[in-house]
C-alpha cells in the first residue's frame, strides 16, 4: 500500500473537491484539519505548504522522485493526483484538453463568482454593522446563474462535463450542489439537474462530502470567524 497522503482540509467546497478525488482514487489518506474560522491557515507549519493561507493543500511522502511533495491550490491538486493514478484525467491528448478546460472554467469562474454569491446574499448582511449591497448581491446572483446556464447548455445529451466522470466534475460539484444558497433557481436547468443528482450519487463523492461534516458551521452566527476570514489582509 503507498503512504498516507496528508490531506489539509476544512469542510468546505474547496475542501470537497479534494476529498473527494481521494476517495473516488482510493488513495489512502490521513486527515489534517485546518480551522479556517479559528485562523489556522495562518500557522507557520501550514503556510510552509500553502504560503497563499488557503485550504486545501496535501502532502504526498511518496513524490514524482520517491521524495515528499505539498502541492497547494485544489485545482493544482486534483491534476497532481489524476497523473499520480493515471485515473479522472482523459485517455487523450484531446480529451485531457477537455478535462483541462472545464477545470479551469470552475477555477476562474464557478468557485469565485459562486463564493462571492455567497458572501454578498448571506454572510456580508449578517455582519456587525449589516452589509446589504444589492448591486453586489445581483452583480454575483445573475453571474452564477449565466454560468448554470453554460453548464446546463454543455451537459446537453452527455453523462459528465468533459465525456468520461473527471477532476472536472469533481471540482465543479462541490459549488453547483450549493445552487440554493447561491439564490438560484434550476428548475429550467434539466441537464444540470440530473447531472447533481448523478455525481451526487457516486459513493467517492458522498464519503467525501460527508468527511468531517460535523465541522461545518454557518459562517453567519460567528462573529469571531467573520473577523478571520472576512478581516484578512496582507502579511
Amino acid at each position: 500500500m503507498p503512504a498516507p497522503i496528508e490531506l489539509h482540509y476544512w469542510p468546505t467546497p474547496n475542501g470537497w473537491k479534494i476529498s473527494i478525488a481521494l476517495e473516488e482514487m482510493g488513495l489512502p489518506y490521513e486527515l489534517h484539519l485546518v480551522n479556517i474560522g479559528a485562523g489556522e491557515q495562518f500557522e507557520p507549519g501550514f503556510l510552509k505548504i500553502a504560503p497563499n493561507n488557503r485550504m486545501p493543500a496535501i502532502v504526498d511522502p511518496e513524490g514524482p522522485d520517491g521524495k515528499p511533495i505539498s502541492v497547494f491550490e485544489s485545482g493544482a491538486i486534483l491534476q497532481y493526483l489524476a497523473r499520480k493514478t493515471g485515473r479522472f484525467y482523459g485517455s487523450t491528448p484531446r480529451e485531457q484538453v477537455e478535462v483541462e478546460e472545464w477545470l479551469m472554467w470552475q477555477m476562474g469562474g464557478v468557485g469565485p463568482m459562486a463564493g462571492q454569491a455567497h458572501h454578498f446574499l448571506k454572510y456580508a448582511p449578517a455582519m456587525d454593522p449589516p452589509n446589504d449591497l444589492p448591486y453586489a448581491k445581483d452583480r454575483y446572483r445573475n453571474e452564477v446563474g449565466r454560468l448554470y446556464g453554460v453548464l446546463d447548455r454543455r451537459l446537453e445529451g452527455r453523462d459528465f462535463v468533459a465525456g468520461a466522470y473527471s477532476i472536472a466534475d469533481m471540482a465543479i460539484w462541490p459549488w453547483a450542489s450549493l445552487w440554493e444558497g447561491q439564490q438560484q433557481d434550476i428548475s429550467g436547468l434539466k441537464n444540470l439537474q440530473a447531472w447533481l443528482e448523478r455525481v451526487g450519487s457516486r459513493p467517492g463523492v458522498q464519503a467525501g462530502r460527508a468527511l468531517a461534516a460535523e465541522k461545518r458551521n454557518q459562517i453567519q452566527d460567528d462573529r469571531k470567524a467573520q473577523s478571520v476570514l472576512f478581516g484578512q489582509k496582507a502579511r
